[in-house]
């Protein structure tokens, strides 16, 4: 067995089982990764991949087990490769952060800004997604960093740490019946068509749940993962906006009426974490913190320890998060 033979069925298995697409992507030949792909499951006695022909249709029950253990041991060879990087040149390196729309175009510009500034050498990527999709690049090695504030509840091998509190904001044009209210009622906000985001997006989860809470279910007509787009369909009328308090601009969103909603809706939280297990080199670290201040290297290290969701909220629960 070999740890070639280990990347290149990791590889197929995440390129929908496209082998002539996996070579492409290392510089390989397809009769090549074929070859050995049948070599390993010879050595192994079982199949990792189902086929039709020469071509793969699906990966076998065996398969799913035989590929989950790969990667662990990926990752793995990825993290003595992360520390030999910080004993050789601890400025240089990669760092692939996962996130949605609303952090990469609110939260983050200062803190990438900062952080090329100090570390120039240090190759910056970032992969926009649903909270679902950023939780699964973080887990299974894709992104070293996933920035969001839903879903990630569902991936175990996470260890997710609390950043910042924010809430809702209402916009409307400023001809609409509740730009002259400074508190309109849920009820109130609920007569009208709502353009909002995506569920799963930005803390949809709170704003349903407070509709749900007072019985009532508003009419959606209108959802977008970006606040820009929203904002867009909200000027032609389509409908009341509900998006991020952090992406309204008060000189750009000028034309729109903007309420405060936080009477009406939890306070959300945005949480950044990485996989356990994961070897964190010092301009990692300093990123974490750059994003949330309280989140030090000591206190990140705790948070390494913890073996659940449960330990992670105990750990923080009495830090006071700021409000974005």
């Amino acid at each position: 067995m070999k740890l070639q033979q280990l990347r290149y069925i990791w590889e197929v298995a995440h390129h929908d089982l496209n082998v002539s697409a996996t070579a492409q992507v290392l510089y390989t030949s397809q009769p090549g990764i074929s070859k050995q792909i049948r070599l390993l499951e010879d050595e192994l006695g079982v199949e990792i991949f189902a086929r039709s022909g020469k071509h793969l249709t699906r990966v076998t029950p065996a398969g799913e087990s035989i590929l989950r253990v790969a990667g662990e041991i990926l990752r793995k060879v990825e993290s003595i490769k992360q520390v030999a990087q910080e004993f050789s040149n601890e400025n240089r390196g990669s760092l692939t952060i996962a996130t949605t729309h609303t952090q990469a175009r609110y939260a983050l510009p200062r803190v990438i800004q900062e952080f090329i500034k100090q570390y120039p050498d240090v190759s910056l990527h970032m992969h926009q997604g649903t909270p679902m999709q950023i939780a699964e690049m973080a887990a299974d090695g894709t992104a070293e960093f996933a920035i969001a504030t839903e879903a990630m509840e569902h991936f175990n091998d996470l260890i997710m740490m609390p950043c910042y509190k924010w809430n809702r904001s209402i916009l409307v044009p400023r001809n609409h019946p509740l730009a002259q209210k400074s508190k309109p009622s849920i009820e109130e906000l609920a007569s009208f068509p709502l353009v909002t985001y995506v569920f799963g997006f930005t803390g949809r989860s709170k704003l349903d749940d407070a509709f749900k809470g007072r019985g009532l279910n508003p009419k959606v007509v209108f959802t977008a993962a970006d606040a820009d787009v929203i904002k867009t369909y909200v000027r032609l009328g389509l409908g009341v906006g509900i998006v991020a308090t952090m992406s309204i601009d008060p000189e750009k969103d000028g034309d729109l009426v903007a309420i405060d909603a936080q009477h009406l809706f939890d306070h959300s939280v945005t949480k950044i974490g990485f996989r356990k297990g994961t070897f964190l080199r010092g301009f990692m670290y300093d990123f974490i913190q750059k994003f949330a201040p309280h989140l030090t290297k000591q206190m990140v290290d705790k948070a390494a320890l913890c073996h659940n969701k449960a330990e992670v909220d105990e750990l923080f629960a009495d830090v006071q998060l700021p409000v974005h």
